[in-house]
């Protein structure tokens, strides 16, 4: 009557391994499409974001007068190393002579289109 019963208990024993690797396999494809959704949603926010207005000496377009020198101060290297690494940094100007990041929207000059006499 119980002959059956010692074919039940490797049958269980390989099918749970197998439901187990399933189920891990899903919850690793699950956290994959998570993962795929937030950097769509991260590159779709940066993508509708104005450009920052930022010179190439990485600073920003308040740190500069009208004419575009820049009146931010950097830290240059004043001793170096054996090996001609730097080892100490002084606060000095920043050497930029002129903004060339985005013109922000709101300087810019638009003609009139039509003669309005």
């Amino acid at each position: 009557m119980w002959d059956w019963l010692w074919m039940l208990i490797p049958a269980v024993i390989i099918g749970g391994g197998r439901v187990e690797r399933a189920l891990k396999t899903r919850h690793r494809r699950k956290l994959e499409l998570l993962e795929v959704a937030e950097r769509q949603q991260r590159e779709l926010e940066a993508a509708n974001r104005p450009p920052e207005p930022v010179c190439g000496c990485t600073h920003h377009l308040a740190k500069h007068d009208r004419s575009g020198r820049c009146h931010e101060d950097v830290e240059a290297p004043v001793a170096w190393d054996a090996d001609r690494r730097p080892v100490r940094y002084e606060p000095r100007p920043c050497n930029c002579q002129q903004y060339i990041g985005p013109e922000p929207l709101g300087t810019v000059f638009a003609a009139e289109l039509i003669d309005p006499r």
